[in-house]
Parts: structure tokens; C-alpha cells; sequence
């Protein structure tokens, strides 16, 4: 069962305006289904994630852009890095808007390589998981934080009992766990962590003692609504407030963690600094 997504009209915008689209965000949180359900017929899809497309990128990518002729949608293009100058060549040559859509799931490596090679070609668009907006199939629109507008939305959004709402967000964001098949809650959850430990993880960085990492995320969980302290996250861990600050950029470059940064008034002299972490 798909789930529309409010990003759609944004993406199709995008598409129009930008020879390359990205699309980032968390692993599993429906980027692939998103562009190939948008994607027209003629849109080749192809995926780093095979190993033989991924060598022939990153030992040929020139190879590559003759074999696979754009319209092109090509997912998990952070494993192959080597091929972002060759996409910035090509439109450069004979590229027209919506030639490539490319997806990424580490960020952090993925905008350095984007940074240098596309700037001013790409538009990025960022997807998270399903808002409750989205499971309601509440039309999309920006969120305006006035008084007449929030009304509005009380008389558009049905009544959610406080159980429900626990269950909510017990149950997460993933599309995995809102789509009509049944998933155990454990088990999604608990391969999920794995997957991120044995591959993220040490693409992103240098981490010898997995078990310590996991025993890391933990605690970061546990800080969630926090006021950020890396010297207590890491004391809680055993590790140095440095290591604990490196780690939280490594979750907050996988979409993990966000950072929500504190009102800043230039008239405020006394204002809190440090952001909460969720």
C-alpha cells in the first residue's frame, strides 16, 4: 500500500527548474518507492547497491553514462562518488532539467562530494519519515504557527485519543511499519540497527568496538528532549566528549538524530547556546 507523500509537488517542481535531483534522507524511509512511483516510463532505474553496476561506475564512469542513458534514476549514489564529476560534465554538455535523479542515505559524505561537483545544478530535497499528516491523507501545505491557522487545523485533523497517539509514536515514522502488511515491531526495529552498525557505520566512520557505538546510540536515545552534553553522553559511555561529538555527527549524517537549535534574539544577552537533541 502506498502512502502519498507531501514532497511530491515539491519534487516535480524541482525536476523542472534542475538538471539533477537528490534526494536524501534516513535508510528506509521510502526514497526509492517515492521516484520510481513519480518516475515516467522512460526513466532507466539502477541501483550502486549492485555490485557490478557500482564497479563499472566508479572503475568507468564515463562507460557508465554510455550505457545508461539519462532519463536516469540512480539510487544509493553515495557508494559510488567517483561518477559526480562525470554527471557535472555531462549536463554541463547536453543536460536538460530532470536528466538524473539520484538518491543518498549518508549525507555527511554524500554533500561533500555534491558540494564540489554540482553545486548550482542539483536541488536537494530532504525526506523523513511518514508525518501524520501523510497516514491521514491530509492535504500538504506549510506549517504557519498563527493562531487562525492552528484552529483551522483542529477543525481539519480528527480528534486522536492520548493512547493513540502513544501508539503512534511507539510504532515510528518508518513506511515499513504503517503499510497494510504486519511487521513485527522488534524485529524491523532490531535489523534496522544492525544494518546501520555493519554498514553505515563504518563507511561513515572510523569505529573499532561496534558494541560501544550500539551501547552510544543508546544513550543518545536516552537524551532525546535534552539539552545536548557531550562531556555526560560520553561519560555515560566510557568514551571522550571529542569521540562523542565525532559519533553524533556520524548519527546526524544517517538522519538519526536532529539537532534543534535554540531561538537566538540579538537583544537576548543570557540566551541558552546548546541545541536539544532528538
Amino acid at each position: 500500500m502506498y502512502i502519498k507523500r507531501h514532497l511530491e509537488t515539491t519534487i516535480e517542481k524541482l525536476n523542472s527548474c534542475f538538471k539533477v535531483l537528490l534526494l536524501t534522507g534516513p535508510r528506509q524511509v521510502g526514497k526509492t518507492t517515492l521516484l520510481r512511483r513519480l518516475a515516467a516510463v522512460d526513466r532507466t532505474y539502477v541501483t550502486m547497491d549492485d555490485i557490478s553496476v557500482r564497479s563499472l561506475a566508479m572503475t568507468e564512469p564515463a562507460l557508465f553514462l554510455q550505457r545508461y542513458k539519462p532519463p536516469l534514476l540512480i539510487d544509493e549514489i553515495q557508494l559510488a562518488p567517483k561518477l559526480l564529476p562525470y554527471l557535472k560534465m555531462y549536463v554541463d554538455e547536453q543536460g536538460q532539467n530532470g536528466d538524473f535523479w539520484l538518491t543518498g542515505s549518508q549525507a555527511f559524505e554524500l554533500m561533500h562530494g555534491v558540494s564540489e561537483s554540482l553545486a548550482g545544478r542539483i536541488g536537494i530535497v530532504n525526506l523523513l519519515g511518514l508525518s501524520y499528516g501523510e497516514l491521514i491523507d491530509r492535504p500538504a501545505g506549510p506549517f504557519v504557527p498563527e493562531n487562525e491557522f492552528l484552529l483551522s487545523r483542529v477543525k481539519e485533523s480528527p480528534l486522536l485519543p492520548m493512547s493513540d497517539l502513544f501508539d503512534q509514536i511507539w510504532q515510528g515514522s518508518m513506511p515499513a511499519l504503517n503499510s497494510a502488511s504486519e511487521q513485527d515491531w522488534n524485529c524491523y526495529y532490531s535489523s534496522y540497527v544492525q544494518t546501520f552498525l555493519q554498514r553505515d557505520v563504518k563507511e561513515l566512520a572510523q569505529v573499532n568496538d561496534e558494541l560501544q557505538f550500539y551501547r552510544f546510540l543508546c544513550a543518545a536515545a536516552s537524551y532525546t528532549g535534552s539539552m545536548l552534553n557531550y562531556a555526560a553522553l560520553a561519560k555515560e559511555v566510557e568514551i571522550t566528549p571529542p569521540t562523542a561529538k565525532q559519533w553524533l555527527k556520524v548519527l546526524a549524517a544517517a538522519g538519526l538524530v536532529y539537532f534543534l537549535e535554540p531561538f537566538a534574539h540579538p537583544n537576548l544577552k543570557y540566551a541558552v547556546k546548546a541545541p536539544k537533541l532528538y
